[in-house]
């Protein structure tokens, strides 16, 4: 799952592959902008943690599942 995460204030955007479905990463935003938590935590598929401050959140962007081709082929 593709996760683009615009901060208020920061040129650019944060991406990451996250092995969370699309409903896990809703309601970690839904929680963060509510006030249950003070930060949105996600996880990228390689198991590293990434904090924002609930508060610098400017959007959220949730994409479809990446997949990867193997191999060579014919564009």
């Amino acid at each position: 799952m593709e996760v683009k995460i615009g901060v208020q204030h920061a040129p650019r955007e944060i991406v990451l592959e996250s092995g969370q479905s699309a409903e896990e990463v809703e309601r970690a935003v839904s929680e963060a902008l509510t006030g249950k938590s003070a930060l949105l935590s996600l996880t990228d598929e390689h198991g590293r943690k990434v904090l924002i401050p609930a508060d610098r959140l400017a959007y959220i962007d949730i994409g479809e599942p990446t997949v990867r081709k193997v191999g060579f082929s014919a564009l």
